[in-house]
């Protein structure tokens, strides 16, 4: 009983949520009472409540370790923005041809999420088209293909997806073996979709941004060079510093927010106190999006509850008896993330099989590392990286679904069929 009371508030939040721009309801409200009634039915039908308190304390820590992730990658980018730091990009980006920059932004996009992560990358690169793009539907489009290539960078790299990322610690893949065989599909996976969308949008021209920012006067070509490049290596320190002690990601993230921090203190020190207060850090946490924030929590807190009990491994299971092969299971697994979260699809996979059945770097595991870390684009909430993107860019589900969707399936089947062909 309480599974089908589970599933049935996932499906009504779900519809709620991709209907927000109709019902007028914020989705982040809807994201945390959809988690919050979960857990609260599956306590309350619950004849263990102790396992079911504990299990949610471990998936809070989780939880916590991306928000947290997230509110750290985010400070940064708009400390870096304060400063101005994003013009240097901006400024080397000549071109103001739609088609000419829509391909500069999605290969961009497409090999920085493989350095540093599918959803940092997205941060930063949706903050870059706000400076060069005035029209808020272009900066939708811009948006949409910058979610397909963050994930299909992410997916070939080690430190790119959290999916990927979990197969490398589970011993299921191999670093170079990865980016070995995936590069090619994640590239085709981009590179299709990229192709009909230059002829879907309308040649000319973007507008440009204005920048009426008075404070940039404020601000020294030195303060701003500084202030950018250190942010830069903050963030690309990120996937480096969880590889060597193998500690969570937010830990780096956090680390890189507080050296942020302390260097702009020192750079605006000899500043009056209403003068360096735009610059800091504090002014920049006000400035981030706090709703994103809450609906990535309330969408975790809802999905951590279908995997707790078990539902998320029975849809699995019934996957792996019912499809005919291999292939078909991954591909409808990797379609099924653009709905539900892939990390715990990934997790509950990762609990059926064991090394002995599926060795490392086995076509299973490499081409569920495709799938989990692609398929999420389809849908604009299926993935890290199109969650931001909506609540950065205030995208609805329905825009995205009519421009963005097959061209993301295009890529995620082209992508899956490269990878069958050579493998």
């Amino acid at each position: 009983m309480s599974n089908i009371l589970i599933t049935v508030i996932f499906i009504l939040g779900y519809m709620a949520i991709v209907t927000e721009h109709k019902i007028r309801i914020n989705k982040a409200a809807v994201a945390l009472v959809a988690g919050t009634l979960a857990w609260t039915i599956f306590i309350l039908f619950s004849s263990t409540k102790e396992l079911v308190t504990e299990a949610i304390g471990i998936h809070m820590a989780d939880i916590s370790g991306i928000l947290f992730f997230l509110i750290g990658a985010m400070t940064i980018v708009e400390l870096i923005d304060s400063h101005d730091g994003f013009d240097i990009i901006t400024t080397v980006i000549r071109t103001r041809n739609k088609r000419s920059l829509l391909w500069i932004i999605s290969l961009i996009t497409f090999f920085l999420s493989a350095l540093l992560d599918n959803l940092t990358t997205t941060i930063v690169m949706v903050s870059i088209t706000r400076k060069l793009i005035s029209d808020e539907r272009d900066r939708w489009f811009f948006a949409g293909t910058i979610v397909i290539a963050a994930n299909a960078g992410g997916a070939w790299s080690p430190m790119g997806d959290v999916t990927t990322t979990m197969l490398w610690i589970g011993n299921q893949i191999t670093a170079g073996n990865i980016i070995l065989k995936l590069i090619a599909p994640s590239l085709v996976c981009l590179l299709v979709p990229m192709t009909i969308a230059t002829f879907m949008i309308k040649p000319g021209i973007v507008g440009n941004v204005r920048n009426n920012n008075a404070k940039s006067n404020d601000i020294s070509p030195f303060e701003k060079n500084l202030v950018f490049f250190a942010g830069m290596f903050a963030l690309l320190f990120v996937p480096f510093f969880k590889t060597l002690t193998h500690l969570p990601p937010f830990i780096a993230m956090l680390l890189a927010l507080g050296l942020m921090w302390g260097l702009t203190e020192i750079v605006h020190r000899k500043k009056h106190e209403k003068e360096r207060g735009p610059f800091s850090v504090s002014h920049a946490l006000r400035k981030i999006d706090s709703s994103t924030i809450l609906f990535f929590l309330g969408i975790l807190l809802c999905i951590s509850a279908l995997q707790s009990s078990g539902i998320l491994i029975n849809w699995a299971r019934y996957l792996m008896t019912h499809l005919p092969n291999q292939s078909a299971t991954i591909l409808v697994i990797g379609m099924l993330s653009a709905i539900i979260d892939n990390v715990p699809l990934v997790a509950a996979v990762q609990g059926m099989y064991s090394l002995t059945v599926y060795p490392t770097d086995h076509f299973f595991w490499e081409f569920l590392a495709y799938a989990t870390g692609t398929g999420g684009s389809i849908l604009i909430i299926g993935s890290a990286a199109g969650v931001t993107a909506m609540g950065m860019e205030r995208i609805t589900f329905f825009w995205f679904l009519k421009r963005v969707t097959f061209l993301a399936l295009l890529g995620y089947l082209s992508g899956a069929l490269v990878y069958i062909l050579m493998f």
